[in-house]
C-alpha cells in the first residue's frame, strides 16, 4: 500500500481524462502540485477503482468489529508507533497495572515476523492474539480491519472489558486503515527528533493521545520539546499529551487514568496539554 493513500479528508482522486492515450511520463515535467513527482507511475482510473474497494472492504470490516466489541461491551484501543519508540514496554507497565486493577484485558499483538512481543506480554494476565503479517497477509506494514477480525477469533470477548491493538510499527500505513477500534493513540519516542508532526501528519492528525516516551533520556539528547509540541499543535491542535518513561514508569499514572476512563466519558479530547 506504499503507492496508495487515502487523503485526511477520507477521499480518493479520480484522474480521468476526456481522451484516451497512452502516458509516457516526462520526469522533467510530469510533476503535480497537489501530489508531487508522479513520473514513476502510470497513474489512471484502474489504479483508483482498486484502491477505493481495498478502503472500501476495509471500512465495512472494521465497524463489523466495532459492533462485535460493542455487543460484548469491549472498548478498543489502537496502539501506533514507529519501530523502537517503546510500544511493547509500554504495554508490559499497563497490563501489569490493568491485572492489579482488575480490568480484564486482552491485546492483538501486530508483527511482521515473530512472536517476540507477544512472548513479552505473556503471563500478564491478559489474552494475547498474535497476528504476523507475513504469514498469509503478504507481509504488510499495518494491520488492516480483516486480520483484526480474525484475531478476535482467537480472544473469549465475553471475559474481556479492554482490548489494547498493538500495531505494526511503521509511521504511515497503520494511521490509514481502520481496525474497529474505538480510540488510537500513538507512543512517539523523543529519540525520533521535534519534526515528525510535520513529516508524517497522517499518522499524528489520527490520533486522540500522543504519549512522549522516553523522557528519562531527555537530559542526554538535544531534544526541544517546546519545538515538538508546536509542530504537534500545527497538525493535531486536539491531541492530548503525555510525557511518560516507559523504563522507568513515570507518567504512565495519566495513561492509566485515561485508558481506564468509563466508554461515555470525554477520552481523547479530556485533560489540557
Amino acid at each position: 500500500m506504499g503507492r496508495f493513500h487515502r487523503h485526511d479528508d477520507g477521499t480518493e482522486h479520480d484522474h480521468e481524462h476526456d481522451h484516451e492515450h497512452e502516458h509516457h511520463p516526462d520526469p522533467l515535467s510530469a510533476v503535480s502540485a497537489d501530489h508531487g513527482d508522479l513520473s514513476a507511475y502510470d497513474t489512471g482510473v484502474e489504479r483508483v477503482s482498486v484502491l477505493e474497494r481495498i478502503f472500501g472492504e476495509n471500512d465495512r470490516a472494521a465497524e463489523a468489529n466495532r459492533q462485535a466489541l460493542d455487543r460484548h461491551g469491549v472498548l478498543c484501543v489502537n496502539v501506533m508507533s514507529s519501530p523502537g519508540a517503546g510500544k511493547t514496554t509500554l504495554l508490559v507497565h499497563t497490563l501489569r497495572h490493568l491485572r492489579d486493577r482488575g480490568v480484564r484485558a486482552g491485546v492483538v499483538e501486530g508483527d511482521i515476523e515473530t512472536s517476540l512481543d507477544a512472548d513479552r506480554l505473556a503471563g500478564l494476565g491478559a489474552q494475547v492474539a498474535l497476528l504476523n503479517t507475513g504469514n498469509g497477509f503478504g507481509g504488510e506494514c499495518h494491520l488492516d480491519a480483516p486480520m483484526v477480525a480474525r484475531a478476535l477469533g482467537d480472544l473469549d470477548l465475553d471475559t474481556l472489558d479492554l482490548l489494547l491493538v498493538e500495531n505494526v510499527g511503521n509511521l504511515v500505513c497503520p494511521a490509514e486503515f481502520d481496525v474497529g477500534a474505538h480510540d488510537s493513540v500513538m507512543v512517539y519516542a523523543i529519540t525520533e527528533g521535534e519534526e515528525k508532526p510535520l513529516k508524517y501528519p497522517v499518522m499524528f492528525r489520527s490520533v486522540g493521545v500522543v504519549l512522549v516516551n522516553k523522557m528519562d533520556l531527555l537530559p542526554h539528547l538535544d531534544f526541544d520539546l517546546p519545538l515538538f509540541r508546536r509542530n504537534l499543535a500545527r497538525i493535531n491542535p486536539r491531541a492530548r499529551v503525555i510525557e511518560v518513561s516507559a523504563r522507568t514508569g513515570a507518567g504512565l499514572a495519566e495513561w492509566h487514568s485515561w485508558l481506564t476512563l468509563q466508554p461515555t466519558e470525554p477520552r481523547a479530547s479530556s485533560g489540557s496539554r
